[in-house]
């Protein structure tokens, strides 16, 4: 009888344990997002602010898309795509396999985004002192 007893005990605990992993594993999925919108939103700005600044684009079909749209219109189409498909990856993926994911692009847009443009742009501060 006692045995039955703990498991019964288990269950309650694993119950309640079970929403709260799910808060955080959503929470989590929900904050890498976020984090891959910032990082889309940083890099339309910061390219648009490097082309001001004389620095070419490295990204042939964006260069082809300057040419067609414009640089404004061109950067809002690629960056709102961007967005619009890791909103369709956070909503349409299981949570682990989405965490891993947007793990991944992040870590990659930091890499061959965010670090280079800030390299440019400190670059640039310093050569105007």
């Amino acid at each position: 009888m006692e045995r039955s007893g703990s498991l019964r005990l288990m269950r309650i605990v694993d119950w309640r344990r079970e929403p709260r992993q799910t808060r955080s594993v959503e929470t989590q999925l929900y904050q890498l997002l976020v984090l891959n919108v910032a990082l889309q939103l940083f890099d339309g700005v910061a390219t648009y602010q490097g082309l001001r600044f004389g620095v070419r684009e490295a990204n042939p079909i964006l260069v082809a898309a300057f040419n067609f749209l414009g640089v404004g219109p061109a950067l809002l189409l690629f960056k709102a795509k961007a967005c619009g498909l890791l909103v369709l990856l956070h909503r349409a993926t299981p949570a682990p396999v989405g965490i891993v994911v947007l793990r991944a692009l992040a870590a990659v847009y930091c890499l061959f985004s965010l670090g280079p443009w800030l390299g440019k742009f400190v670059s640039l501060a310093f050569s105007q002192l």
